[in-house]
């Protein structure tokens, strides 16, 4: 849209008169804008004419099945505080109730707040942030604008906000009422993800000390019930008028055949020549990445004649996706003249196709792979199970009546009704110290609509305590809060937090930016395997992958800095994704910028040195002190001491390449365990037991349970006597333990690029 001029002052002040009072709110929401002069209507929002595209965007709105029940949302929003309404995909209720929401705050002049949605995803909030800019005949980032983690495109004028729940509650901790906002949206209520129930549980607290605030909740007609049962059976309920479900079509694949059934599925629809897009629903992001490799190649042999085959990756969670916006919508574009999209996803990505016209047919493998977390062994399981009836009808719907849904499972398979909220199978520390920061706040109470497993709950409170974030009556302590700071998970944040101490904030700041951010690496393509190997060899550190990473992003940092080649190009000779770099630099600016605002010093850079490295080992020690492995056999069996499971280094680890020539560490750290098939323990580096029994808790150590790696660790702390008695001393320099671990330390002054 081209950018409009600013309204002049004068007509400022004249739409300001005619904005009605909240005695006449009724009245005023009916209005549909501002008549000044003969036929020219002025937008309400911003003063100026409307464009002749509002016009035409007015009556696509007023098609969607959700425009049936404006009058009834509408006289519901003016006299109740909590609001549900219950729809499928594609009846238009995630564009046109913030709208009309922003016309509630509108009416009250904006006394009470602006308003704002919220989305589970980023690309969903930029998407429906540009959609909801062009109905409303504003610019975005001015009337209307989004923000995400990074990235903010608001401002002073903005009267409705997208969001993610996970940035709205980080929003909580400055303002926990929430003052900012007179309507709050909370859209896909149903994926049950942890930052929406705790927003749910919250808001019905703020609610109680904020009656002019309104909360509307988007969601399926499943989980209408449970949400009344919650909030009471008096809170009025909108239902929305689903589409007619497409034709279904039944398969008795088994589970294990879905991905090539699936895929061979997609090529017959292919060689049809039938008009329309395809989407499939896969169980993994990885099958995603597999399935797009296996059509590119498969696309090529097919005849011209049938057109093009273009996978298309949509992914929730995988980092920026490709817009959706302005393809295919309001038209159903053919296989002869733009070539056939096949769009890949996974499970949350159902409400992704809102913007999609073009789809006609739906693959659906009925299965989906989550990482469950086991709070007895500190890990997440990967586990493969069915979708919930909730998935399986949303994915029917997004192709109309006269599209085909293919269900790769048979007709009688038991489906859950609801999909399994994510704070019964996720590692609640984080969550857990959010909710102990906003108790600060003033808002202790968080109802959850499911309560979380107490297992989950006790072992939350037991790694804050052994990270030193809570004080002796259970409440944050100063590290706790300081933690609580950062956007990172509680370890991490303090290793961050140890860094300063060790004079190592710029190596630290950068593997944290790293590891927030997708990963760096690139799956090879088929037949190059060891091509790839070879580039990324060339950035390994000796001492272990934490520091690979900083190569990598020093030598990233460093390309940018050229002049005879693009950085772009630079990423795809060492085949790095250039996008998840660009993230990492950007997570690493806003991680330094929070440092200087809480006032941490942030020391020069001097990494390569053997303090240096040491240094880091420190700090990483004091934050993942519970992820320490031991080679048992020195051939790469490691025996985890915190829940005594055995595992392989992941064989794209500078260790796992390196391996048969250079052997392994006995001691390493680790970052991330998953029980799979094959049990891998990633993103590794090798520390001495010295300064292990250093940094770690004493009684954190003494907890650990009973094997022949303690007993190696008992003699050790027998022997020169390291330990420290009080556990709120970790970051404490031991200068005897200094002399200790310096002679333990192997030197590496030298790094491959620095």
């Amino acid at each position: 849209m081209a950018d409009r001029s600013t309204m002049s002052e004068q007509d400022n002040h004249l739409t300001e008169k005619e904005i009605c009072s909240d005695s006449e709110t009724a009245d005023c929401l009916e209005e549909e804008a501002f008549v000044f002069g003969e036929g020219l209507e002025l937008n309400r929002f911003d003063g100026l004419p409307f464009s002749s595209r509002y016009y035409k965007l007015l009556q696509e709105r007023k098609s969607l099945p959700v425009w049936k029940a404006r009058e009834e949302f509408l006289d519901i929003l003016v006299n109740n505080r909590l609001v549900i309404v219950s729809g499928t995909t594609k009846t238009g209720k995630s564009t046109q109730i913030p709208q009309w929401c922003a016309e509630f705050c509108l009416s009250a002049q904006y006394q009470h707040g602006m308003a704002l949605s919220t989305q589970i995803h980023s690309q969903q909030a930029v998407d429906l942030a540009l959609r909801v800019a062009d109905e409303m005949d504003v610019n975005i980032g001015h009337e209307v604008g989004y923000s995400i983690p990074l990235e903010t495109c608001c401002s002073t004028d903005t009267v409705l906000r997208f969001c993610t729940d996970a940035l709205l509650l980080r929003e909580m901790m400055s303002d926990p009422m929430l003052e900012h906002y007179g309507a709050i949206v909370i859209d896909q209520a149903h994926e049950r993800t942890v930052s929406t129930d705790i927003l749910l549980g919250l808001l019905q607290d703020i609610l109680v000390h904020r009656p002019d605030l309104r909360v509307v909740i988007l969601t399926v007609s499943s989980m209408t019930d449970r949400l009344r049962a919650h909030y009471g059976s008096n809170v009025p309920v909108v239902s929305l008028e689903g589409l007619c479900p497409a034709e279904v079509i039944y398969s008795n694949c088994s589970s294990k055949d879905y991905f090539y059934s699936a895929l061979r599925l997609v090529l017959e629809i292919h060689r049809t020549k039938e008009e329309g897009d395809v989407v499939l629903f896969l169980a993994s992001a990885q099958e995603v990445v597999c399935a797009r490799a296996i059509l590119q190649r498969e696309g090529t042999r097919l005849g011209a004649a049938l057109g093009e085959l273009v996978p298309v990756v949509l992914c929730p969670g995988q980092g920026r996706a490709p817009s959706l916006l302005g393809e295919g919508m309001g038209s159903r574009g053919t296989v002869t003249t733009r070539g056939r999209r096949v769009f890949l996803s996974t499970s949350q990505g159902e409400d992704m196709f809102w913007a999609v016209d073009s789809v006609n047919f739906v693959i659906d493998a009925g299965v989906e792979k989550r990482y469950v977390y086991n709070p007895r062994i500190r890990a997440n399981s990967e586990v493969l199970r069915s979708i919930s009836r909730c998935q399986a009808d949303i994915r029917k719907q997004l192709t109309g009546p006269t599209g085909k849904c293919f269900c790769l499972y048979p007709e009688e398979r038991v489906l859950p009704i609801e999909t399994s909220p994510q704070i019964l199978e996720t590692n609640l520390t984080s969550t857990i110290l959010f909710l102990k920061r906003m108790k600060i706040a003033g808002l202790g109470h968080c109802d959850f609509i499911t309560r979380p497993d107490p297992e989950v709950l006790m072992q939350s409170l037991e790694e804050l305590d052994y990270l030193a974030a809570l004080d002796d009556d259970g409440n944050l302590s100063e590290i706790g809060i300081i933690i609580s700071e950062l956007p990172l998970d509680a370890q991490m944040a303090k290793a961050l937090l140890a860094s300063c101490e060790f004079d190592c904030v710029n190596e630290v700041v950068t593997i944290a930016a790293m590891l927030s951010a997708p990963s760096c690496f690139l799956e090879p393509p088929v037949g190059r395997a060891q091509e790839v190997q070879q580039c990324h060899r060339k950035f390994r550190h000796p001492e272990g992958d934490h520091f690979t990473l900083i190569n990598i992003y020093n030598a990233f940092k460093y390309s940018q800095r050229e002049t005879y080649f693009s950085v772009e190009k630079w990423c795809q000779d060492y085949h790095l994704n250039h996008r998840a770099l660009q993230t990492a630099d950007a997570i690493r600016s806003e991680l330094t910028d929070i440092l200087k605002r809480i006032e941490l010093p942030i020391s020069e850079t001097s990494f390569g040195t053997k303090t240096n490295t040491l240094n880091i080992k420190r700090a990483l020690l004091a934050g993942f002190f519970m992820q320490i492995a031991r080679d048992v056999d020195g051939s790469g069996n490691y025996f985890m001491l915190t829940n005594r499971h055995m595992a392989q280094v992941h064989p794209a680890s500078s260790y796992g390449a390196k391996a048969h020539q250079l052997g392994l560490p006995e001691w390493v750290l680790f970052h991330e365990y998953s029980l799979s098939e094959n049990n891998c323990i990633r993103i590794v580096s090798e520390i001495s037991p010295a300064v292990f029994i250093q940094m770690a808790p004493q009684y954190f150590y003494y907890n650990l349970p009973p094997s022949e790696s303690k007993d190696l660790l008992q003699h050790i702390l027998d022997r020169d006597g390291s330990g420290r008695k009080d556990k709120k001393q970790t970051l404490t320099i031991n200068s005897k333990a200094d002399k200790d671990c310096s002679t333990v330390a192997q030197s590496y002054d030298r790094c491959v690029l620095q």
